[in-house]
Formats: structure tokens, sequence, C-alpha cells
């Protein structure tokens, strides 16, 4: 049998009130690892691209991540989600005072220490998952941007401070990136979000355009929905292509990462704009050729101590 909800045992092993001796430093990295691994994409970035003083860490923050979305998700509805979140909240707030008991905080409270990662832009995310317990539409693009401000953003942050490359200008490049990247996944993903009940492109768009929520419901791709996907994968492009100074001013171990973030997220783009902005009957994805070319093109211009662009 199918388990259609491997998180459940997760929850059942390692949620509230399971009690139990916190695992050891080195059992806690292998199980934030093996969380990373459970995610093809996101662990080639974590074990291809860094170096390796970075790829735990990496796989201890995913790990925190990963967590927190399958509680918000994957645990039967949202007022079961918002007690599960704020628990573990209470289990950030328990690692910064080194009584981690999990075995994700138990590997992120080293990373923690290592870098001296600061709690915010942890919490931060936690807001996002919190608010989609409760918002499912978004009118204007200004509240979507504020809802990039704690979904996505802190991620980039996050990597700076493990790349000793944070301070505030390049927090602001960041920002452009991660924003670009969360708004390319939302047109990406349009299918799949109101399969979950939520809408993340603004109403004000798609109404302007004569497209209603009758016609999500119908997954009808006509001319007033691509007119509404044209314009937001143009303003994703735009903000990720804000970011590009990144690459230039980042530590050289997170030069190619960045680089590739943002060609991957220009790529999703690119394959929108090939199916003609058509995402319901199709997800568009990148593959794996275009990856690898996409690596081969930033590695080689960062060689030849070129940066990469977006071409």
């Amino acid at each position: 049998m199918v388990d259609h909800n491997p998180f459940a045992k997760e929850l059942a092993r390692w949620g509230p009130g399971t009690g139990g001796p916190p695992p050891g430093l080195l059992v806690a990295q292998r199980y934030c690892r093996r969380l990373a691994r459970r995610h093809y994409e996101n662990f080639t970035v974590a074990s291809f691209l860094l170096p390796p003083e970075l790829r735990q860490p990496f796989c201890d923050v995913y790990a925190y991540c990963r967590w927190a979305d399958d509680l918000a998700d994957e645990t039967g509805g949202p007022a079961r989600a918002a007690t599960l979140l704020d628990w573990w909240e209470g289990q950030l707030d328990a690692c910064y005072r080194g009584e981690a008991a999990h075995p994700v905080f138990v590997a992120l409270g080293e990373t923690i220490r290592r870098f001296d990662l600061p709690r915010e832009p942890l919490a931060d995310l936690l807001v996002a998952f919190r608010r989609d317990q409760t918002t499912t539409r978004y009118e204007s693009f200004d509240e979507l941007l504020d809802y990039c401000r704690y979904s996505a953003n802190p991620v980039g942050r996050l990597v700076l401070h493990l790349g000793h490359s944070y301070d505030p200008r390049r927090a602001e490049w960041s920002d452009a990136i991660c924003t670009g990247l969360q708004l390319a996944n939302f047109c990406q993903d349009v299918a799949r979000d109101w399969d979950r009940g939520r809408i993340y492109l603004p109403a004000e768009d798609w109404r302007q355009a004569g497209y209603d929520e009758l016609d999500f419901a119908d997954r009808k791709c006509s001319g007033a929905f691509r007119r509404v996907m044209a314009y937001e994968v143009a303003r994703a492009e735009d903000w990720l292509r804000r970011g590009w100074p990144l690459v230039g001013r980042v530590e050289r171990e997170l030069k190619l990462p960045v680089a590739l973030f943002i060609r991957g997220g220009l790529a999703v783009l690119e394959a929108i704009r090939g199916r003609d902005y058509d995402v319901w009957t199709a997800r568009p994805v990148v593959t794996r050729w275009k990856k690898f070319a996409l690596l081969a093109d930033c590695w080689r211009r960062l060689r030849r101590g070129e940066l990469p662009t977006g071409e």
C-alpha cells in the first residue's frame, strides 16, 4: 500500500508529546541529510554546488523549512496546523536556549552556533506558513510582496549568513532574487495552488483581465488567462534580474549557487512561455538537460572571471 502521507510517521515519532532523549549530533545531522535527499532538486544544490563545509548546514536549514512546510500543509487542516506551527516555534526558542530535543533542532543548533545565525529569518518563515492557514487570496501585488517577505526572502538571508556574505545591500539583492523565485513558483504552480484552495496571483490583475474564480474552477486557459500570466511572468523576471549584482558581491563559494538560482528561475519562466502560458494542463518544468546546460554555462563563465548572465 502506498503511504500518501509519509510525514504522518515523522510526526508520530518526533512531534509534540513524543518524549524520549534527544538524539546525538551525528544522528541528528544524518536525519537532516536524509530529509534533503527525499527532495532531489534541493539535495543536488546542497551536495554538489556547495563546498563540503556548507553542505550539512544547508541540509539543516532545509530540514527546518521542510518540517515547517509539512506542519502547515500535511497535518489535517488550518486549526491543527496553527497549533503545530506554534509548537515548532517553541522548539526554535528552545534551540536558541540550548535545549534542543528534536533532531532538526539538534543539528540546526550546531549550525546556529557555528554561523551565528539570527533567529529572525527562521521565525519569519513561520509567519508565512501561518498566513497560509488563514489567507487564500491576495487582492493586490503589494499584499503578495508582503507575503514573499516572509515566505521567500528569509531563506536568501540565511544563505548569505552561511556564506559569510551578509550585509544590508547584499540582503536587498537577495530579497529581489528570492521574491522573483517565489513569483515564478506561483506562476508555475497555479493548478497545484488552486487544488489546495489558494490563488497567489493578485486578484486585481486577473479581475482586470476579465478572469474570475469560476474560470479558475474550470481551469480555463483563455486569452484573458494568458494575458494575466504573461504579465505575472514578466514581473517575476524583472525581480529576478534585479538580483544579478549579488553574484559579483558574494564570497566565491556562493557565486555559482546564486547564479544558478537566478538562471533556474528564468528557465522556469521560459518554460511557462514555451507552453503559451498554459499551466493548467501540465506543470511547466525545466528538463534535466537544460539544468545541466545552465550549470555548465555558469561554471564556465565564472571560471573565466565573467559574471553569468540571464541570456
